[in-house]
């Protein structure tokens, strides 16, 4: 019997690590981005194939590398974003190749590791304070690192304009399709808001009402987050077009959805398909697919909804909503949401320091392990060490193996192909298709089309050291270094995160819940989605903690717990509302994580 509690433990411990690798190993569910493959095999095939037909290969191999990083930002954002995004892309890879070039033919090996300091320290700073300058910073720092180890000749600033041409190309391709489908994104945004709201319907009353009104919460984030520029601009008062205009009403009356459906939620009483259905009839009178707002109205009474509890206080209100969707079709649509809340600046420092050491510390091995021009392994320190694009673990993970698995499928490419310039032009296309559905799908997937690529470039560039098994090893080995950053020196990070993120959620739902009786109704709709969009934030920051470790028993708070009951305060406040009354459903909301 000795033995029997060791063993059952390793089995326990066995089973935990497995649980963890299906979690990482998942893929996203998401349809075949054809589109995108399409473009990351033009944007990368085209410039090689100019190079190689008027002979200019270096300027060519730098475009590629604009066009690969292009490619791993592309996304299916609105055309507005997307270019900001990829602008931000191309300016900043190619100041960053720009500054590591000349530290590099400088010949002094100190300037390069200032310049990885210096330039990890200035993009660690700016990577936690949004999106694009997320992408800004990780690329300030792929850009030098890429510079400052790899030796080309000729004018100082040709390797730049013809990263950034590369960019430009993937920007060009990725927004054309703005000219003949300008609000497509942002009208399939808002229409999926009244889907979800709709499938919520239908699970009221079933133990599926929670999931399925959480799914409409993150439905209405992507919405606020798609329509964010037009959203600034009708609270500025600027005029917008008629289009924008369908739009911005129809992502009003959303929200006031969202409240109504919350409030049915609440109730819990099941409902009949017809009241299922009222979402999409709504969606399809207020944007129709042909793009011009039919004439019929929607449900003008509670009779045209039988089989209901008419003294349902929800029931009134979406009657209500549809009745009046016509009426106020013209009016002003002023709809704002507080900003998320951010790390502190001792976070963003502290991010940074570290961002600069791990950097320093990879490029003092790559030094030692492989001598000058060995962008590698500070190059996948920039990759992994990225907290805000999710686990950091589950991202070392993934980069090894997809650096395994392209490192596999790039010598069984080789060998079957040989090193012809076009064959090694169609290589990069496949992989690039590769990497356009990893970006979407899974990161892993994305590293092995990225490796592949990477082997091709650097071929072409004349290059031909055996590289594959150094490639691993300086994978492993970064990996590693980041790793012992983010688990030894900053073992809480997540952790911290996760707290912080749930304790401003609950101060979102106390105000919500304390304002909400006084307040008007656009007051109310602008405190409601400020709540139900921190609690989802802080379900994310919580999985992500999660996510950081092997073993689920590390003792970190029941944020779940936590954030599914202050939820169901929210829901229990908007149902109060929609009766005009106070109560004390409300007030036991939780008060600390």
């Amino acid at each position: 019997m000795a033995s029997a509690a060791p063993t059952s433990q390793s089995r326990r411990s066995l089973a935990a690590v497995t649980s963890w690798l299906r979690r990482t190993l998942r893929t996203v569910r998401a349809g075949f981005p054809l589109a995108a493959a399409l473009r990351s095999v033009v944007a990368l095939a085209l410039p090689l194939l100019l190079g190689l037909w008027t002979g200019h290969t270096v300027p060519a191999v730098f475009a590629a590398i604009g066009a690969l990083w292009g490619v791993g930002q592309d996304s299916s954002s609105p055309y507005r974003l997307r270019m900001q995004r990829l602008v931000a892309v191309g300016l900043a890879s190619a100041l960053g190749l720009l500054i590591g070039e000349l530290a590099l033919r400088s010949g002094d090996m100190a300037a390069v590791a200032g310049c990885l300091v210096a330039t990890a320290l200035v993009g660690g700073l700016i990577s936690l304070r949004g999106p694009i300058l997320s992408v800004a910073g990780m690329q300030l720092l792929l850009g030098t690192t890429v510079g400052s180890g790899i030796a080309v000749s000729g004018p100082w600033w040709q390797p730049p304009l013809a990263l950034l041409s590369g960019t430009l190309l993937v920007t060009v391709l990725s927004t054309s399709p703005w000219l003949w489908r300008r609000h497509r994104i942002e009208s399939d945004a808002v229409r999926a808001v009244y889907r979800a709201a709709a499938r919520t319907l239908a699970a009221v009353g079933t133990p599926h009402a929670e999931a399925a009104r959480r799914s409409m919460t993150l439905a209405l984030n992507d919405a606020h987050d798609v329509m964010a520029p037009d959203l600034a601009k009708a609270a500025r008062h600027q005029s917008v077009d008629p289009d924008t205009r369908r739009l911005l009403e129809a992502l009003r009356l959303a929200v006031r959805l969202g409240g109504v459906v919350s409030a049915f939620v609440w109730e819990g009483r099941p409902l009949p398909h017809c009241v299922a259905g009222l979402p999409l009839a709504m969606a399809e009178r207020l944007l129709p697919p042909g793009g011009t707002a039919t004439e019929q109205r929607l449900v003008p009474t509670e009779n045209g909804v039988p089989d209901c509890d008419l003294r349902s206080p929800a029931l009134h209100a979406l009657v209500e909503l549809c009745g009046t969707a016509d009426a106020e079709a013209g009016s002003d649509v002023v709809l704002s949401v507080p900003a998320r809340p951010r790390p502190g600046r001792t976070v963003h420092l502290r991010y940074a320091v570290l961002l600069a050491a791990c950097v320093l510390v990879a490029y003092v091995s790559a030094l030692l392990l492989h001598g000058p021009r060995g962008y590698w392994l500070p190059m996948t320190v920039a990759f992994i060490y990225k907290p805000d694009f999710g686990p950091v673990l589950r991202r070392a993970v993934h980069r090894c193996v997809g650096t395994v698995v392209g490192v596999a499928a790039t010598g069984a490419v080789a060998l079957l192909t040989g090193n012809t310039p076009y064959a090694l032009i169609g290589t990069v296309a496949v992989f690039g298709a590769l990497m356009a559905v990893g970006v979407r799908h899974h990161y892993a997937v994305a590293t092995t089309g990225l490796t592949g690529i990477v082997f091709v470039l650097v071929d072409l560039l004349g290059d031909h050291r055996p590289l594959y098994g150094t490639r691993i090893l300086d994978t492993i080995l970064a990996a590693a270094i980041v790793l012992v950053a983010n688990f030894l020196v900053w073992p809480d990070s997540a952790d911290s995160w996760a707290a912080a993120q749930t304790d401003a959620a609950l101060l979102a739902v106390r105000r919500y819940r304390d304002l909400a009786p006084s307040a008007t109704a656009s007051q109310r709709q602008t405190l409601r989605r400020a709540a139900y969009r921190s609690l989802a934030d802080a379900r994310r920051a919580a999985a992500q903690a999660h996510a950081e470790t092997v073993s689920p028993k590390r003792g970190l708070p029941d944020w779940e717990a936590t954030i599914i009951a202050a939820e169901q305060v929210c829901d229990a406040v908007t149902a109060q509302a929609l009766t005009g009354t106070g109560g004390s459903a409300g007030d036991h909301a939780p008060d600390s994580a």
